[in-house]
């Protein structure tokens, strides 16, 4: 009898396996539509499609993976507070009317793996000690299934259970990927390879057409200020009219170094910056006693781009860990995922107001 319905478990466990598996394909996932929710799911087609409309509508759910969760929720919040639905945080139909009226394009693509995509350089193995990362020549990607990933602002879990049986480091492989970018080629033509793009420096592209740009290119509104929410962990970007336009989660502050409240504002801009390290800082788990610089790229603590306030050490910055924005703290600064930090300093401009509310 133990046998039996030991068998019968197994074979339950592998269909309900089966049934989260099998819709997982793209045209599933373009055709998805929107259902009463029920119960514990796994990947789930219709959150990865809500996921991707909310991002190319500036309300970042972080890093798509297709299981929702608290990121996801805070950015339908937003997105449900800026269009005056019923703000339940929940993807309700009426949302999800809204989220696809607006974007009928696909919400996954096929793309063909480019040989930059995996010629790296790569880093096998990346310390968390600084005196030890500043031993290396660049903080590059450990992957091309991180690179790949970070491109298409997926978690690596999802680009894989997308593509079960592809090689991710073969030139030439097609895979299935989030269309998170409509970057027009210059005839004026919607690039054939999602918009996507690789450089030199291993880093990721942020599409110029998604986020707050895309936003108040179709509102008219003109990026005017940027707020930092601490109790929501989010950045948000505001309109001169006072419409929010952008919204990204965020990891802010820390024990050792709390976030600051009150006026600041944007002082620089860098891309791939390199990080340095003040020991003064005394940052949990960093033994430096003098000052460490680190050179740039995606994996760099500050990640592909580093917003310089006004306030002497504070910024708000990238990262490389996309996977726990808004989940864990940060080292007193403003912490959001690359292609998020790389939207916000598309619009951000030095002197900008940037407000830190408790």
């Amino acid at each position: 009898m133990k046998v039996i319905a030991f068998v019968t478990v197994a074979v339950s466990v592998l269909l309900a396996q089966a049934a989260h598996a099998a819709p997982l394909t793209a045209d599933a996932i373009n055709a998805a539509e929107w259902s009463q929710p029920r119960g514990k799911q796994g990947l789930n087609p219709t959150v990865l499609k809500a996921q991707v409309l909310l991002g190319r509508a500036g309300f970042s759910p972080g890093e798509i993976d297709a299981r929702g969760g608290e990121n996801f929720s805070k950015a339908l919040a937003a997105f449900q507070r800026r269009h005056g639905l019923e703000v339940s945080a929940k993807l309700d139909q009426a949302t999800w009317a809204k989220l696809t009226e607006a974007s009928p394009e696909p919400v996954v693509t096929e793309y063909e793996i480019r040989a930059a995509d995996v010629k790296g350089p790569f880093v096998e193995k990346i310390p968390k000690d600084f005196e030890r990362m500043a031993e290396l020549e660049r903080l590059s990607y450990r992957s091309p299934r991180e690179a790949l990933a970070e491109k298409f602002h997926m978690s690596q879990d999802l680009l894989k259970a997308l593509n079960p049986k592809t090689a991710l480091d073969e030139p030439g492989a097609t895979i299935v990927v989030a269309n998170v970018a409509r970057e027009p080629d210059r005839r004026g033509r919607k690039d054939p390879n999602n918009g996507a793009r690789s450089d030199s420096n291993n880093g990721a592209r942020s599409d110029p057409n998604t986020g707050a740009r895309a936003e108040h290119r179709a509102s008219g509104a003109k990026p005017a200020r940027i707020e930092v929410n601490k109790s929501d962990r989010s950045v948000q970007v505001f309109a001169e009219d006072g419409n929010l336009i952008a919204y990204y989660p965020a990891s802010i502050g820390s024990r050792e170094k709390p976030a600051p409240s009150g006026m600041f504002e944007v002082r620089a801009i860098a891309q791939n910056p390199t990080y340095r390290y003040n020991p003064e800082y005394a940052f949990k788990g960093q033994k430096a006693k003098e000052p460490v610089e680190i050179a740039p790229g995606p994996n760099n603590p500050v990640g592909l781009v580093w917003i310089a306030l006004s306030l002497e050490g504070y910024g708000i910055h990238g990262t490389p860990d996309p996977g726990k924005v808004s989940k864990t703290y940060s080292n007193g600064c403003v912490r959001l995922t690359n292609w998020d930090a790389l939207a916000l300093a598309k619009v951000a401009r030095k002197g900008m107001p940037v407000e830190f509310l408790d």
